[in-house]
């Protein structure tokens, strides 16, 4: 893989308040896979919480429209409240759409703090806000068994099945990459150290591959090398270990008009007031070369991939922009 690579995040949520229709998100994709400049296309994902367009029809459909580009969905929010044996299926469908390492599971545990009715959705499915990183565990280690063995058995708190035959099978071999997203915050139960620890631990234990989002460049570089050694005293290859850092693009030559349109755009899309400091950490605005400084410091900082989410109801032209005006800071580095 070559040091400089981006992916492009399609805003499904998006579709449900007037920044483009269905059609126009799948145009973009193909637009996105064609150019070359791309190494994946990510969708977002919740069912209940934060409402859109389902992750995995969506995947679907974007397997059959384009050829090259890795397809994520990042983070699947909703995995704790999924059933394995039926994820198995599903994703295993999809791998088989879109060939051999197309598909990138990357999931995470949801909940509070980004905004969303969480409540509602543990209610309807009967899972407890508590429960969700334990079910994340476990349904990773359910997938492996479904994806791996003739038939398949696994013996869990929240999953238990025996003797399970799960097809079609995956097409990628030994089977799909899983990541974790995290992105640890204290808690009323821990405070930030205690959660970092636990969550470095469990993408070590557990993961293909790690992404986070809402960091600055020194607590990417801080995570990444916390990650990196506890894989190495796992017995892992640190080195091989993928990541791939969510960001947010608003090109426009007056700053304070690209920060306003995120702003709204952030607003709508989590249903919260986000604060200017959130804003500017998370936020890559203003001119070309400004948001072409801001991406660098985080490849800086180790990030292998970044991909972009473009904080504006006009995506087509802002991802022109980015690809004009932008990644030719990265011309030598890109992916062709």
């Amino acid at each position: 893989m070559t040091r400089h690579a981006f992916g492009l995040t399609l805003p499904n949520r998006g579709v449900l308040f007037g920044v483009e229709t269905m059609a126009e998100l799948l145009d973009m994709a193909e637009q996105a896979d064609a150019s070359g400049h791309f190494r994946s296309l990510w969708v977002g994902d919740s069912i209940l919480a934060k409402r859109r367009p389902e992750s995995v029809s969506l995947l679907s459909a974007l397997a059959a429209r384009t050829k090259r580009v890795r397809l994520a969905v990042g983070c699947m929010a909703s995995f704790p409240v999924r059933h394995p044996v039926l994820l198995a299926a599903q994703w295993a469908t999809l791998d088989q759409i879109a060939g051999p390492g197309r598909a990138l599971l990357c999931v995470c545990i949801g909940g509070e703090g980004g905004g969303g009715d969480w409540q509602m959705e543990n209610d309807a499915f009967g899972v407890p806000q508590g429960e969700r990183i334990g079910r994340l565990v476990e349904g990773i280690g359910a997938l492996r068994a479904l994806w791996t063995q003739e038939r398949a058995s696994f013996e869990g708190r929240y999953h238990r099945f025996h003797d399970v035959v799960s097809e079609p099978r995956p097409v990628t071999k030994p089977q799909p990459p899983i990541w974790i997203a995290a992105n640890p915050r204290p808690t009323a139960h821990a405070d930030m150290r205690t959660n970092v620890q636990r969550a470095t631990r469990r993408i070590t234990r557990h993961a293909d591959g790690w992404m986070t989002t809402w960091l600055t460049p020194a607590d990417f570089a801080d995570r990444w090398r916390l990650l990196q050694d506890s894989l190495r005293e796992d017995g892992r290859d640190a080195d091989a270990f993928d990541n791939t850092l969510y960001y947010n693009v608003n090109i426009n030559e007056d700053r304070e008009a690209a920060a306003a349109e995120s702003k709204r755009f952030l607003d709508a899309y989590y249903g919260f007031d986000i604060s200017r400091p959130r804003l500017d950490v998370w936020v890559a605005y203003g001119p070309p070369a400004e948001v072409s400084a801001k991406i660098r410091e985080f490849f800086d900082a180790g990030a292998k991939e970044i991909t972009i989410r473009i904080t504006s109801w006009d995506q087509r032209g802002q991802l022109d922009r980015f690809v004009r005006e932008v990644m030719p800071a990265f011309s030598r580095e890109a992916v062709a």
